[in-house]
């Protein structure tokens, strides 16, 4: 009797790998939803461990690579700016272990859930670019336009992860608006007035005295006090916006954006407080570091009501 061969085909896996795919999920379950909500979690607060550092002086606390040409941890002979410092690192290490972890989650899914893929994907890509771009500027002694791009890389890179946990509670396929056109329009507006807002408030901080080192004393050349001015025009604007959509969508029932703006106008009461109280204190460190992190909460619940605009055909 003739041996019989067995041989699989191209690109079929066997083995190990193929014992690891069959237990990923094949679509959105517990564990896709826990990792996403830990990665959108540490994008956030390490926005705040970024402000920490910049606003108690400890951006240069750390060399780069290394901490010290000599030890990659901070030793015994440096302050306690090179713990902030280096904490700070050490959470970014987090940070991209959760979005490799999304990123394996997904794997399986990612013909069937292209959108899910890509922002899983976006998210590493990202994380790598901001490690690149805080070793330079520890090279570059903490020049204030590229600690703005660090910055609102990380505004970006929390959106995206607010995205993720949005789409993945939602159906592929396609999909229509939930709205009228003119609500759409608003909101598309509102977005347009936060993006403003946090440039010109990236701006108005790189002009301001929180340089990130005492030793550091180049700042962007704006004038601060105007910048402050022109920073709250776009604010109030978004304020004012967010207050006329709420009205139509509680008039009209709109219950597909209706709890995103009730959550957007509370967010922005606070933001809005904080913004005064700082400025009118002349910047404490905690209120401004507060405010960053607010500024990255805005973001996201911006990034789900733009996204709740629209709906799967089939919920029509």
């Amino acid at each position: 009797m003739p041996e019989t061969t067995t041989s699989s085909a191209p690109g079929t896996r066997t083995g190990f790998l193929a014992w690891i795919h069959d237990r990923l999920p094949a679509q959105v379950d517990l564990r896709v939803r826990i990792a996403a909500w830990i990665s959108f979690v540490l994008e956030v607060a390490i926005v705040g461990t970024g402000g920490a550092v910049r606003l108690t002086d400890s951006g240069l606390g750390c060399e780069w690579p290394l901490c010290t040409p000599d030890s990659l941890f901070p030793t015994a002979q440096q302050s306690y700016h090179s713990l902030i410092e280096f904490g700070n690192r050490g959470l970014s290490f987090f940070v991209g272990l959760a979005a490799i972890a999304v990123i394996v989650l997904v794997s399986r899914m990612r013909h069937e859930r292209r959108d899910l893929w890509t922002m899983a994907w976006i998210v590493f890509g990202g994380v790598l670019l901001q490690g690149a771009v805080g070793g330079i500027l520890v090279i570059f002694q903490l020049h204030p336009n590229m600690v703005a791009f660090h910055y609102l890389v990380s505004l970006v890179l929390v959106a995206v992860s607010a995205a993720f946990l949005v789409r993945m509670g939602q159906p592929r396929g396609q999909r229509e608006r939930a709205v009228p056109k003119g609500v759409a329009i608003l909101v598309h507006l509102a977005s347009f007035a936060l993006a403003v807002t946090v440039v010109v408030g990236v701006l108005t901080t790189g002009a301001g005295p929180h340089s990130g080192d005492p030793e550091v004393t180049l700042r962007n050349g704006f004038d601060a006090t105007l910048l402050e001015h022109v920073h709250s025009w776009p604010a109030y604007t978004l304020f004012a916006l967010t207050l006329v959509l709420l009205g139509i969508a509680l008039a009209r029932r709109l219950t597909a954006i209706r709890n995103w703006l009730v959550a957007l106008l509370a967010i922005e009461l606070v933001q809005i407080g904080v913004g005064l109280y700082q400025a009118r204190n002349a910047l404490p460190p905690l209120a401004v570091g507060v405010h960053m992190v607010i500024a990255a909460v805005l973001v996201a619940t911006c990034t789900a009501l733009v996204l709740n605009l629209k709906r799967p055909v089939a919920a029509s």
